[in-house]
């Protein structure tokens, strides 16, 4: 953080994450040495606990006048309006995961209560996945009623629509359920990262990524942790569902505490703002990745639990430690990647972690024991530390005034490739297939979608929002 002298040995915050700062040097009661006391109460709502420990060491082993960050810190010095927004924005994250894991977490034990087939439960998600053009019309109101507004009535209705599912009497008014609470959460989490990248510093919106990647991971484990509900009996899983209710706390505080962007503000505040087009180049080179990606990601994620369970035997606990410890490597992963992408660049990233996590999470498919945590947790690893890099040009290519919308129609060409590689897995695995052997022909996605970055993607790291996009020159002065 920076300092200002205020004279007779005190220092008061000039720039940094903190609320309240307060740093006194004083001379010992004996007079022999001087004492540095320093009183601080950090900008970050929610998880100030998580980094409360590391402030502490920071400021204990701090070089005054050096402005080096921790290791563990953004490359930028964030004020206290960008630690705070962070703060709210992976609270909001917590919910929208949690939402859109819901129903991938608990299909394969409601279709075994309601006798529903591997084929029908892929039809299922591609039903569920259908339902994003619920979100695209939030995503466009976004663009221009502020993005504030959108974020704060998604963050109530998203957890009410998905804890309707714990009433379905059916699989299909189950199915129905989740086809607009999942989009609903699914434009939460566009508008989430909207705007962390309107909000954040040149150097470190990956960085902003990879925590919110990490809320996200336990918004999601907090539904995976909730699998043992379902062994309570086979209606178990109803309960899942009702668990979506205790984030409307969430929802409670958003409406209490943030705020709109400054670009957003600054764009509207014009008497004419200019007028801004997404660049079709850019725009397919993104569908293209997202597309191609998610013929794998999708099945991989969505027939995991059915995996686990069918062919290795687990039960609703056994999945959910197995889901928990392979996935927590992947956060440790959102922690290096963002870091490194903002740093050393994007592009050398995917080039160094897609092949890796790819080929490790396709074997996990394939070998069991010992082997198969191992391939997960360390493809989750790989596939954490490439996350930054991938998701933070879905925003950082498209102008203030449209980047609501590109993202929107971007979550629907991803998940139309979700849907294309749910339908494929459930057809061929209902034929007779193994999962490795699905998973193997569909990792070609993958391929597709990393050869298709590195050759396409410019490099984004270091550059502010307006030099990539001149149109929004009127928020040039944000930095």
């Amino acid at each position: 953080m920076a300092e200002v002298a205020m004279g007779g040995g005190r220092f008061e915050q000039l720039d940094g994450p903190f609320e309240r700062y307060d740093r006194s040097v004083v001379a010992s009661n004996d007079g022999t040495e001087l004492v540095d006391i320093t009183t601080y109460r950090l900008a970050i709502p929610w998880f100030r606990w998580l980094f409360a420990l590391p402030v502490r060491w920071a400021l204990q082993r701090r070089e005054p006048g050096t402005g080096r960050p921790p290791n563990w810190a953004p490359p930028d010095r964030l004020n206290a309006r960008q630690a705070h927004v962070l703060g709210l924005l992976a609270a909001a994250s917590l919910s929208a995961a949690f939402v859109n894991t819901l129903f991938t977490q608990t299909v394969n034990f409601a279709a075994a209560d309601f006798g529903i087939s591997k084929g029908g439960q892929g039809l299922a998600g591609v039903i569920v996945r259908c339902g994003i053009v619920i979100a695209l019309p939030f995503t466009l109101m976004a663009d221009r009623i502020g993005r504030r507004r959108v974020m704060i009535t998604l963050a109530w209705l998203a957890p009410l629509c998905s804890a309707i599912g714990a009433l379905a009497p059916n699989f299909w008014v189950l199915t129905a359920s989740q086809a607009v609470g999942r989009p609903l959460g699914i434009a939460l989490d566009l508008l989430i990262a909207v705007t962390a990248t309107e909000e954040m510093p040149r150097s470190s919106r990956a960085y902003a990524v990879s925590v919110l990647a990490m809320a996200s991971g336990l918004g999601a484990g907090i539904a995976v942790m909730s699998l043992p509900l379902a062994d309570l009996g086979p209606a178990g899983w109803r309960l899942i569902y009702v668990v979506s209710l205790v984030w409307l706390v969430v929802a409670l505080d958003l409406t209490r505490r943030l705020r709109e962007t400054p670009r957003f503000e600054a764009l509207h505040a014009t008497a004419h703002p200019p007028q801004a087009h997404v660049r079709r180049r850019r725009f397919f080179a993104i569908a293209s990745v997202a597309v191609f990606a998610n013929l794998f990601v999708a099945p991989a994620s969505f027939f995991q639990n059915r995996y686990l369970s069918d062919v290795r035997g687990y039960s609703g606990g056994g999945i959910a430690l197995f889901t928990v410890a392979t996935a927590t490597p992947a956060s440790l992963g959102f922690v290096l990647g963002g870091r490194i992408a903002d740093t050393v660049g994007r592009r050398r990233v995917l080039a160094m972690t897609l092949p890796l996590a790819t080929s490790l999470l396709v074997l996990s498919f394939v070998v069991s024991g010992t082997p198969m945590w191992l391939c997960a947790g360390f493809g989750g690893f790989a596939g954490g530390v490439a996350y930054p890099a991938f998701a933070v040009y879905r925003t950082e290519l498209f102008p203030t005034a449209r980047r609501g919308q590109a993202g929107g129609y971007l979550a629907a060409l991803a998940l139309g490739g979700g849907s294309v590689g749910l339908l494929t897995a459930g057809a061929l695995l209902d034929r007779g297939w193994s999962y490795g052997q699905v998973m193997g022909m569909l990792a070609g996605g993958q391929v597709i979608a990393a050869l298709v970055a590195l050759t396409t993607y410019p490099e984004t790291a270091h550059h502010t929002l307006e030099e990539l996009n001149p149109e929004d020159a009127t928020t040039a002065s944000l930095g």
